[in-house]
């Protein structure tokens, strides 16, 4: 009699734990297919032209502007470091430094700097526009606009979706510059390499296919980031606590399918070429 108490408590178990797994990957698939949604609608404002040019204008200094420091910060020292691995490993393999400044920007260039800038974006404006839209959101502001008869993606999605669309790719170039420059930095003092050789590596090897390649993934990383943080401070419940998990959750899921799409962005632009 025990034994059976104990089998059909395991069955019961496990079909809350097969009932849960199902409906969290429902909720997942809805959850996207409601921010596809949401994204679609801000794209519709945009073609029609309902945009409001302080308001990009203002969201671009925030995402660009000082945005900036940080990025510079991070890409220099990854240059750095970068240039500082593989001139140690080359300096084991071949017995000097060779081929720093290629390796380095081509490492910068094609993943590192629009990977690296985008997830450093992410944590600092994909979680502002989340807590900001999520705050109006618990505090009922958001439907006081639509009271008022704005909408609130019209509103308050489009000029973030724009700054987002417009500084993220430019932030990427900076980030590959200054990267590029840090390793000329660690090149020069560490391994003895004079700038000519390392520019002349540098430009030799990489043509506008390789500064392509990562400049192209950037637009597709700055989406993710709007459409994530948007949808997430948009669909936020629970009050302050709510505000607080919406805000981690756009961030990790950012990050996710950042990478994630990183895999696949890179194999279709192999296959076109754009290498």
């Amino acid at each position: 009699m025990a034994l059976k108490k104990e089998a059909l408590k395991a069955e019961i178990l496990a079909r809350k734990t097969v009932r849960f797994q199902r409906d969290a990957v429902y909720s997942f698939f809805e959850d996207v297919g409601e921010a596809v949604s949401m994204t679609l609608e801000t794209f519709k404002w945009i073609f029609k032209g309902a945009i409001s040019a302080k308001d990009t204008v203002s969201h671009m200094v925030e995402v660009g502007w000082r945005s900036f420091p940080i990025i510079t910060l991070t890409s220099f020292f990854t240059g750095m470091v970068l240039a500082l691995q593989v001139g140690s490993s080359t300096s084991n393999l071949f017995n000097e430094p060779v081929y720093v400044g290629a390796i380095t920007g081509f490492s910068l260039v094609i993943e590192l700097g629009p990977v690296l800038t985008a997830i450093v974006v992410t944590g600092r404006i994909g979680a502002a526009i989340t807590a900001e839209l999520g705050t109006m959101k618990v505090t009922e502001q958001l439907d006081a606009l639509s009271t008022l008869g704005t909408n609130p993606v019209k509103y308050l999605a489009v000029p973030r979706f724009l700054a987002c669309f417009f500084m993220l790719p430019l932030l990427t170039a900076l980030a590959n510059i200054i990267g590029i420059v840090g390793g000329l930095v660690v090149t020069m003092r560490t391994w003895n390499v004079s700038p000519a050789i390392y520019w002349s590596n540098v430009l030799e090897f990489m043509g506008v296919g390789t500064f392509m390649h990562g400049f192209v993934k950037s637009f597709f990383f700055a989406l993710i980031i709007a459409a994530v943080a948007c949808y997430k401070g948009f669909t936020t419940k629970g009050g302050a606590e709510g505000v607080g998990k919406a805000t981690t959750s756009s961030v990790m899921l950012s990050m996710i399918f950042i990478l994630v799409s990183d895999y696949f962005l890179t194999a279709v632009l192999v296959a076109m070429g754009i290498k």
